[in-house]
């Protein structure tokens, strides 16, 4: 059937093309529509017929047990750690159940009438390398929520070069792919929070933008506050709608290494233990046992304004790695360097095996270094630079062997080759 021009002229409301380019056109009330725009509409309708609603983990599903057997597979050792900050993140969302709850028209018990419960922010304290931003990862891994971590270092007080205190809700929202619900829910880990530290227990006389100002500024965001955000650019664009963020829910991971917090707290101790009945013979000495005693008042010693403290009531104090547990770093979690650099050489075909002499090497450099779990991956990076370079070119290799003379003296792998026949 040919068109006239006045019916080829016509188009489809929803692409533009006109009726000559398609096959079908179906007409309505002004408007058209043709065939293409039919089905892509048919598509959309039955992917979102298809799609499984979200659904929220259930409280049995983040017992304390559960998200502390999940650490293990990803951490190694700090049990004290494990089980305190379990237990406070399965009390922060059972908090917010409660409070879904009541909004849906439950009625609470007589006797629970008028009591509300508060937020318990979690500070981490230990020594850098200990794994205390690793553990707030694999925390929001466990529970699938938004997740994001800042650096206390580069934030600045409101006005004055740097980035905003609001910058670190509006990362979690951007994580939480803008949706502000679910950022609302989420987990901010706050690194590096003894940078912001002021000088000494005393008030300071002059501004301090980037270590006071910056406490001060974070005081209503980590209790519960609304806090606008701005979708696009900077806040130099007062045309621009903003997007407000409850933050009543948002778990706030507070974590530093506090370097010197030890000797705060072993005069605190000393003191209590002078005089003629004080049992020296147990005075505490290793790091480790010292930060366990950590009170507020320490942290407030350190430099931390008390209203700062006070809105991170657990305080949860991490081990310093002995060798063992660095050893077992290297091989046993689930995603150790181990497993990642035997990965790497699978790709080429190669079993990558380590030497036990070998990784106790690779241990006791990272203590030298005193940089923990973290300066691991920087040892092995210079004992394997080598034979990852020469390791593609080489043909019929089947196993490469990381002996202890490779770490120590820089020595090339045993490399094991493949039985060529005559």
């Amino acid at each position: 059937m040919k068109t006239t021009d006045s019916e080829s002229k016509v188009r489809c409301s929803f692409c533009g093309k006109e009726a000559r380019d398609v096959q079908k056109l179906i007409a309505g009330p002004k408007v058209h529509i043709c065939d293409e725009c039919v089905s892509l509409c048919r598509e959309i309708i039955e992917e979102d017929r298809h799609r499984e609603p979200e659904k929220k983990k259930e409280l049995k599903e983040m017992r304390p047990s559960q998200i502390k057997n999940f650490l293990d597979e990803h951490i190694v050792g700090q049990d004290r750690a494990k089980r305190a900050l379990s237990v406070a993140v399965y009390n922060h969302y059972k908090r917010i159940r409660s409070a879904e709850l009541e909004a849906a028209g439950a009625e609470p018990h007589e006797e629970d009438e008028g009591v509300e419960l508060t937020k318990g922010n979690i500070l981490l304290i230990g020594p850098t390398g200990s794994g205390k931003t690793l553990m707030a990862q694999s925390l929001a891994k466990k529970l699938d929520v938004p997740f994001t971590i800042a650096d206390a270092t580069s934030l600045t007080e409101a006005g004055y070069v740097g980035e905003d205190v609001e910058n670190v809700v509006k990362n979690l929202w951007l994580a939480a792919d803008r949706d502000v619900e679910r950022a609302s829910r989420g987990i901010v880990c706050i690194d590096e929070i003894d940078k912001i530290s002021r000088r000494g227990d005393s008030p300071s006389s002059t501004r301090d933008v980037g270590g006071e100002g910056v406490q001060q500024a974070l005081l209503k965001m980590v209790e519960s506050s609304r806090v606008m955000i701005t979708p696009e650019g900077s806040r130099n664009r007062p045309q621009q709608e903003f997007i407000q963020v409850d933050t009543g829910n948002i778990l706030f991971i507070a974590s530093g290494s506090f370097q010197g917090l030890t000797d705060i707290i072993a005069r605190r101790i000393g003191k209590s233990q002078m005089g003629f009945g004080a049992d020296f013979s147990k005075r505490l000495e290793s790091s480790n046992d010292l930060l366990r005693h950590v009170r507020p008042e320490d942290v407030v010693k350190f430099g931390m304004i008390p209203e700062f403290v006070g809105r991170f009531p657990v305080i949860v104090a991490f081990d310093e790695l002995s060798e063992d547990m660095l050893v077992e770093i290297l091989w046993k979690p689930k995603n150790s360097l181990v497993k990642q650099y035997q990965k790497l050489f699978e790709l080429e075909n190669v079993k990558l095996r380590f030497n036990q002499d070998a990784m106790v090497a690779i241990v006791r450099e990272a203590i030298k270094r005193k940089t923990g779990a973290r300066g691991l991956r920087a040892i092995i990076e210079e004992v394997m630079l080598d034979i990852m370079y020469e390791l593609p070119s080489l043909e019929n290799v089947r196993e490469c062997v990381i002996t202890e003379e490779s770490v120590l003296h820089r020595e090339k792998p045993m490399l094991v080759y493949e039985k060529q026949s005559a």
